[in-house]
């Protein structure tokens, strides 16, 4: 290499440096007084409103802000990871998810922290931080949308859009104690999104106010505002809540009330481990000795070992060359998965492919176009830097549950039901796929009732949530064990 080419190199990586130091002090400064959610400020503002009588922008007034993964025109989308910052130029065009909503009157206020690569459910980052949970600051915020999550939550932006892969915007929801909804795969644009795995990925969004949660959906799906059906079968998954560490009366119970105080609603439970083992035959492919412990938790996690396999496989095909060239510093626990990731086989593919597709065909079997499943979003969530049996577990109850919607494309809104020793509660309601207005409109009429219920659950304090809660649930799971895979209350 000659010297000049030698001094043109040394000045790209002194840029880079520049850029990626720059980042860090600014975000330090901002830091103190946002939660650590925002990883960069700016704003994108709306165009003018129409002249009357044509209406005002759907979301006029309104401001929010995206995850760093979604493309924003001149500036550099940075993954999570200041290696992927670095190699990377700004973006060219904005992402069209972002676009859309700032073209119906939202201002965008700036990017906020994800995990690495967008590849962990934690909301721990190693080299940005870690956005400070506004619900209980002790707990991890939850990932990958952590920042996006926090931001809303902390009230410091009204809404906020994040991208939903394996959980990443449900589980911060649901460890903030504010509304997140991933929609039906492919229902909203990804263009402009850092691919993850393309099977999964999708622009899901976060709001306290389910008015906002509504009107930013009817944006993003382009749905049109109209009268909804207020009658609906809602199907409580009642061995889903055993991979809980919940009291079932700060959820279950809720929800049951909340159901049978309301015209039109029928109550039903279902055995969902059971009901699938029935009806994805290809699922038998997944089994290992650690999913051989009783049907219905067993089809469970051999239905999170499809997931894992296809989104491990699919993050390679988007990003081995990246890895294999950049070789970034990750950071622990990142570093092991994205190992793993470049290791995975094609041999199984085509049979996650196929389990995938008879998935879908399941849920849409049973929740027709009047069903609502209910099922957990995830358990309490672990201390910051949790490691070892208690992350692990925390992981594998959260795939498990996350691939539900995951595998079968269903739309999903995570639900906050108050808290429970000082933890945020909250439960997911599960629409077939393509049904995300009727998924909206449910959320909207039955929330009042559902805070109303959670409330009354919150002051009441039933049990602790160990000792009795672990009798409670042993019990509960013996019963669940027994039962049909359906029958109705």
């Amino acid at each position: 290499m000659s010297s000049a080419a030698k001094v043109w190199v040394l000045l790209g990586l002194g840029l880079a440096g520049l850029l990626i130091l720059t980042r860090r002090r600014k975000r330090k400064e901002i830091s103190k007084v946002d939660f650590g959610a925002f990883i960069e400020r700016f704003q994108l503002l709306p165009p003018p409103q129409p002249v009357p009588p044509i209406a005002r922008h759907v979301l006029t007034d309104l401001t929010f802000a995206v995850g760093d993964m979604f493309d924003v025109e001149g500036h550099v989308t940075g993954l999570g990871n200041p290696d992927w910052l670095s190699t990377h130029e700004p973006a060219s065009r904005t992402a069209a998810a972002v676009s859309l909503v700032v073209s119906q009157g939202a201002t965008c206020v700036g990017k906020t922290v994800v995990d690495e690569l967008s590849y962990s459910i934690t909301g721990e980052n190693k080299h940005y931080g870690t956005p400070t949970n506004p619900s209980i600051a002790t707990r991890i915020p939850g990932g990958s949308s952590s920042g996006a999550a926090v931001a809303v939550a902390a009230e410091l932006v009204n809404f906020s859009l994040g991208i939903d892969t394996d959980g990443g915007v449900r589980i911060p929801a649901a460890f903030c104690g504010i509304l997140g909804f991933r929609p039906s795969h492919g229902g909203v644009s990804t263009v402009g999104v850092v691919p993850m795995a393309q099977s999964f990925d999708t622009v899901g969004w976060f709001a306290r106010d389910p008015n906002v949660l509504r009107r930013v959906g009817h944006v993003l799906l382009q749905l049109p505002l109209s009268d909804f059906r207020r009658s609906r079968r809602v199907i409580v998954a009642d061995d889903c809540f055993q991979l809980s560490t919940m009291p079932e009366e700060n959820t279950l119970g809720v929800i049951t009330r909340s159901v049978e105080n309301l015209p039109g609603q029928v109550l039903n439970h279902i055995n969902l481990g059971q009901y699938i083992a029935s009806k994805v035959p290809s699922l038998k492919v997944f089994k290992t000795e650690e999913s051989r412990n009783g049907e219905g938790n067993s089809t469970l996690k051999n239905l999170c070992n499809a997931f894992l396999l296809l989104q491990r496989y699919e993050f390679k095909m988007n990003h081995e060359e990246w890895v294999k060239t950049v070789k970034p510093a990750l950071g622990p626990g990142i570093s092991g998965r994205v190992d793993a990731a470049l290791e995975t086989p094609d041999e199984k593919v085509e049979y996650c492919l196929k389990a995938r597709n008879e998935m879908r065909a399941a849920l849409s079997n049973l929740l027709k176009d009047d069903g609502i499943l209910v099922i957990p979003t995830a358990s309490a969530p672990p201390k910051l830097r949790s490691k070892g049996r208690q992350l692990e577990d925390f992981l594998s109850c959260a795939v498990s549950l996350s691939s539900i919607s995951g595998m079968s494309g269903c739309c999903e809104v995570t639900v906050p039901l108050g808290k429970y020793d000082g933890c945020p509660v909250s439960v997911s309601l599960v629409a077939r796929y393509g049904a995300d207005r009727f998924l909206l409109d449910t959320l909207l009429d039955l929330y009042p009732s559902f805070q109303k219920q959670a409330e009354i659950a919150s002051s009441s304090q039933s049990f602790p949530m160990v000792g009795n809660q672990i009798k409670a649930a042993e019990i509960s799971k013996e019963k669940v064990s027994q039962l049909p895979f359906f029958r109705r209350e």
